[in-house]
């Protein structure tokens, strides 16, 4: 089995959904459709309150170069078009819709048929898939059509499928590839079209045994298709070590994957593009697990996106006695919800409840100089050395220590015996040390 050299951690996998098939939510009755949901620019409002929005309508336009189009997952009323709060109680601007029983547009097919021959140049590929707002569903939502416009000089001899799912807890991807196995994979080979490469590489960690059987078995009908088991190690999943894992090829510090030759995107990513590129379905839902170790029922979801997050959690009986912390986006890297009343966006991967013991940061103590942070970084930093920097300041060291190189995985903060909060540390001087670069630039 493959993986990746330098540092790494084993986490509880505490992947109590990972049976549970896939579940539609319920329709709520109203929603709110932030206008950002992905990196880059924001989109620009293309409706009007009082606006009757049928389900797959545009609703708002990515114009600039890094942005994505954003579609009405209802049939409805646009009620009112203000900030409305998001799950780190921020306010952005939403399109509020008051929903009312499906009316598709005609042009998506909503069929259940799976349509396999891939008819489309790679240009239409890319064209289609900007038009229907498809973004990166692992986390970043970076929009995938511009992954897929290489820049001149570039040439990419690698379509990789992140298969991973390495965060605890977390099984949708998981389940897509059990139970929509031939439409991700379809998806897959429209990637792979695009990029003007023939084969595509799937990498999948060896717990999902099932995903795996099931993956081989599909793929054995398609040509150009390599599954990867994986060794299961955190964060086997991030971009710069899924490369180094399937191709032995490093990204250098500063670079990205395409300046050695890759595309990497995720399962759910896939899935959508298949829909998006043989069923003119735009992106409107969002893929999720709803878990946690008091949670009496795991679940994985198929929710539209804009449904309150206060609904998932009413759905399934309220919230555990013992929650302490709610996340979203897995236990290392998520981000905490502290707006029930909140709504799924693109990129939405779980809804966790964690108890007091597992969120509970212990009195941090001095730095024993172990090595453990060292030896558990996948990036060969020094997160030791890096976080007092930043705690007195000093940017420009920490710039000369490659800090900007973090991709704040977690892993040192979780492997600290004195629980020092070097992460937060980090993230801080990454923060601070970029602001610095734009300005110099």
């Amino acid at each position: 089995m493959r993986t990746f050299i330098k540092g790494g951690v084993h986490p509880e996998e505490n992947k109590y959904a990972h049976h549970a098939p896939i579940e539609t939510f319920p329709l709520p009755k109203q929603a709110g459709l932030y206008v950002t949901q992905h990196l880059g620019a924001s989109s620009v409002i293309a409706v009007s309150k009082g606006d009757f929005v049928k389900t797959g309508q545009l609703l708002a336009r990515g114009e600039a170069f890094i942005s994505a189009n954003l579609h009405s997952p209802f049939t409805g009323t646009v009620a009112k078009i203000e900030p409305v709060p998001d799950i780190a109680g921020y306010k952005k601007m939403a399109i509020v819709i008051d929903v009312e029983e499906d009316q598709w547009l005609e042009e998506i097919d909503t069929s259940a048929e799976i349509k396999r021959e891939i008819t489309l140049s790679r240009q239409e590929i890319i064209e289609k898939i900007k038009e229907k707002g498809i973004v990166g569903l692992g986390g970043a939502c970076f929009p995938t059509h511009v992954k897929l416009m290489i820049p001149e000089g570039k040439k990419v001899d690698y379509c990789i499928i992140n298969a991973a799912e390495c965060e605890p807890y977390i099984s949708v991807d998981n389940r897509i590839m059990i139970e929509r196995t031939e439409e991700f994979l379809i998806g897959a080979c429209i990637l792979r079209t695009a990029l003007g490469v023939p084969t595509v590489d799937i990498g999948i960690e060896h717990n999902k045994p099932e995903a795996i059987a099931k993956v081989k078995e599909v793929a054995a009908g398609f040509s150009g298709i390599n599954v990867h088991i994986l060794r299961t190690k955190y964060p086997q999943g991030a971009e710069k070590q899924l490369i180094k894992a399937i191709t032995t090829r490093e990204v250098p510090v500063g670079k990205l994957p395409v300046d050695v030759g890759c595309v990497v995107d995720n399962v759910a990513t896939a899935l959508s593009v298949y829909e998006a590129v043989q069923k003119n379905k735009p992106l409107m839902v969002s893929y999720l697990t709803y878990s946690g170790k008091s949670v009496n029922q795991p679940k994985n979801y198929k929710v539209r996106l804009g449904t309150p997050v206060s609904q998932i959690i009413e759905a399934n009986g309220g919230l555990a006695a013992d929650t302490e912390k709610l996340i979203s986006g897995g236990p290392m890297m998520g981000k905490t919800i502290v707006n029930l009343n909140a709504c799924i966006t693109k990129g939405f991967t779980s809804l966790l409840q964690m108890n007091a013991k597992d969120t509970k940061r212990l009195e941090p103590s001095n730095c024993i100089r172990c090595g453990k942070c060292v030896d558990a970084c996948p990036m060969g930093l020094e997160p030791y050395f890096l976080a007092p920097l930043v705690e007195y300041s000093r940017w420009e060291d920490a710039k000369s220590s490659f800090i900007i190189s973090c991709i704040e995985c977690g892993s040192c903060q979780f492997i600290c015996p004195s629980s020092r909060p070097l992460l937060d540390y980090i993230r801080l001087g990454k923060s601070k040390v970029g602001e610095m670069m734009r300005t110099q630039k």
